[in-house]
């Protein structure tokens, strides 16, 4: 080992070098159109295949729209038309300014050649930089841009970024606009699908921050005319203690309100692109909301009373916004613009007056709000002596080796990259056999496991002293770091990981009741997730000595199956040789099958929250103490499983 082993002035041990070359032939300079297609996670986020909100196909249709909310924002064009075909083709057409004919390609491919640098034309734009059509061009298979501009059009066509046709201007009697027309590059975005729900709500923001402008998405149209006091009605799953307060000013508009649910529950807008991790804006928004009410009814309310349980909004605009990454889910601006005040002091300075005449104004609101921060700090102070002992107790607990294995960006408590934090995932494992399992094989440097210790306690309609002192949801709040609310979550995705059998739906379901009822936000802001892992192997009896690695395609010998109905096509597949296992539980598959489970095409159901849901009438029903109606309901559906071909 020494001999492959080298020392730094430290004495620290050093690998020794690859044996690799390293001169002027190594560097070369790439276009932007490699560039984009070699990288394309710098401009979209991550990549997937439209299972999750924030795969890259979204961040093209939204970088497409976002052009024509500008030009909404500029005044021209109350409509957007939206077409997605089943193949995953979009179209995109708006009625503003339209492109300038004779910039139409180059604005399209070339990388920084934007009408946005110049702020008289886009005041308060939501992209700056001229990256965002190029970067849906480069991976797109198929991309078409056409403008319209006073009687007169141009079209351009790209296929995998490269010029194909450009036609010359030519008359025509279509309104003013630009058409878009692209196909996500299935050698970048392998089987993609666009779901209805993500495109809904990316839609929806739209309209919720652009009053007035009408999308129509395939034909059906959206439209918001209350703004983000209509967000906030869409998202409250909880009743409102009190009726939505909802101010506008110049480029900025706020909703509040309070429900009966623990934490607190923020959405965060720059000029019409939601900021899902917020910045700048959303600190000062939180801070100042707390200081007004504070300061309005005299008293020392710590500020964590003060927004347990609200609900609220905030959208600002400013210009020359500044991102933390190019898919800009965080603003890092600290100024409104470059002779305007700080952006703090813009969103005190409104907060402070306009929330406070409101209050003044309503003096009943200004009581209902009163009762439910004196209701928290009561809350809190009885938990207080609780709370310390929990946190000790978890302390005492070495809850790194007995519950959490953790993962290396955390161990290390390094910063790591962005998309290494964004990767970051916990599974929450039905006992030590399947955590053993996922242990093995998991991705080290991202992935964490907790493991659960038999059935946990049903947290319906119990009050959080009781959970505090129960031990197995105390370390599972301390391994997550959600004990002040989910901004300090330490990882991104919380998987639930129990088997596909009855205890484990059991446990399942009493984990979702876990958070829907303490931590509702880490559902509604889509952290926690279902693990799906398979039924059924089925393989070739006559090969079935070979590795159990999960291996995919028709020709395999071996074939995973989610579904009976999958079940049933490899057993017709493979014939007499068939040879059919029924997987009861995770601690049945072996760690070199589930490598293949919990890797990068690992099957996920999200777990999603909705006011439509109606989650109290459900928790009620389902975890109450109902027990005879359930039981009912249960003998009701109930469905009897075949075995009797399954080994």
């Amino acid at each position: 080992m020494k001999d492959e082993l080298d020392f730094d002035s430290a004495g620290a041990e050093q690998p020794a070098p690859l044996e690799a070359t390293y001169t002027e032939d190594e560097i070369r300079t790439v276009g932007w159109l490699e560039h984009i297609r070699m990288r394309p996670g710098m401009y979209i986020g991550k990549l997937g295949d439209g299972s999750e909100d924030d795969d890259g196909i979204y961040v093209l249709l939204k970088e497409v729209i976002d052009n024509s909310i500008d030009e909404f924002m500029m005044g021209y064009g109350k409509q957007i038309d939206i077409q997605i075909s089943d193949d995953g083709a979009i179209s995109v057409r708006d009625f503003g300014r339209g492109i300038p004919l004779g910039k139409l390609v180059e604005a399209v491919s070339q990388i920084n050649t934007s009408g946005k640098f110049d702020t008289k034309a886009f005041q308060k734009s939501v992209g700056l930089n001229g990256v965002g059509l190029k970067a849906v061009n480069a991976l797109s298979s198929e991309f078409e841009v056409r403008a319209v501009r006073d009687g007169q059009m141009k079209t351009a066509r790209f296929r995998d970024g490269v010029l194909t046709d450009a036609s010359p201007v030519l008359p025509t009697d279509e309104p003013n606009g630009t058409f878009v027309y692209f196909k996500p590059d299935t050698t970048i975005f392998p089987a993609f699908h666009y779901r209805d729900e993500p495109v809904e709500k990316l839609i929806k923001n739209f309209t919720y921050l652009n009053t007035g402008l009408a999308i129509y998405l395939n034909g059906k149209r959206y439209v918001s005319r209350r703004g983000l006091f209509d967000l906030l009605t869409q998202r409250l799953t909880h009743d409102p203690l009190y009726p939505i307060i909802h101010l506008k000013g110049d480029d900025i508009e706020i909703a509040i309100t309070h429900a009966n649910q623990y934490g607190e529950e923020f959405y965060s807008f720059v000029n019409g692109q939601y900021t899902p991790q917020g910045g700048t804006h959303l600190t000062a928004f939180k801070e100042a909301v707390s200081r007004t009410l504070k300061d309005f009814f005299g008293r020392n309310f710590e500020y964590s009373d003060i927004r347990n349980g609200m609900v609220a909004a905030v959208a600002i605009r400013v210009q020359d916004p500044v991102f933390e990454s190019q898919t800009k889910t965080k603003l890092g601006s600290r100024e409104m613009s470059k002779d305007g005040p700080t952006v703090a002091k813009f969103i005190s300075d409104f907060v402070k007056k306009d929330l406070d005449d409101y209050l003044h104004r309503d003096l009943s609101v200004a009581e209902v709000i009163l009762k439910k921060i004196q209701e928290s700090e009561r809350n809190r102070k009885a938990m207080a002596g609780v709370t310390k002992i929990a946190k000790e107790r978890a302390k005492k607990v070495n809850l790194h080796n007995r519950k959490l294995i953790d993962c290396n960006i955390h161990l290390s408590d390094a910063r790591g990259s962005e998309e290494k934090k964004l990767a970051s995932s916990i599974f929450l494992t039905e006992g030590d056999s399947a955590g053993g399992s996922i242990t093995k094989v998991r991705d080290a440097d991202t992935q964490a496991v907790f493991m659960l210790r038999g059935k946990p306690l049903n947290t319906y309609g119990v009050t959080q002293k009781v959970l505090y002192e129960n031990e197995e949801f105390n370390l599972l709040q301390a391994a997550l770091n959600l004990e002040d609310g989910i901004d300090g979550l330490r990882y991104n995705n919380v998987i639930i990981a129990t088997d596909a059998d009855v205890d484990g739906m059991h446990i399942r379901l009493l984990l979702i009741t876990f958070f829907l009822q303490f931590f509702p936000d880490l559902i509604k802001k889509g952290h926690v997730y279902v693990l799906q892992t398979p039924l059924f192997r089925v393989r070739n009896r006559l090969t079935s000595k070979r590795s159990g690695k999960a291996r995919k395609g028709p020709d395999e010998d071996t074939v995973y199956c989610y579904t009976d109905d999958e079940r049933i096509a490899a057993i017709e597949r493979l014939g007499a040789n068939a040879e059919i296992t029924r997987f009861k539980g995770l601690g049945e598959i072996s760690p070199e099958e589930f490598r293949g489970f919990i890797g990068p095409d690992m099957r996920l159901d999200r777990v999603t929250l909705r006011k439509e849901d109606g989650v109290d009438e459900l928790l009620e029903f389902y975890m109450g103490k109902n027990t005879m109606e359930r039981q009912n309901f249960i003998i009701d559906n109930l469905v009897i499983e075949d075995d009797s071909q399954i080994s």
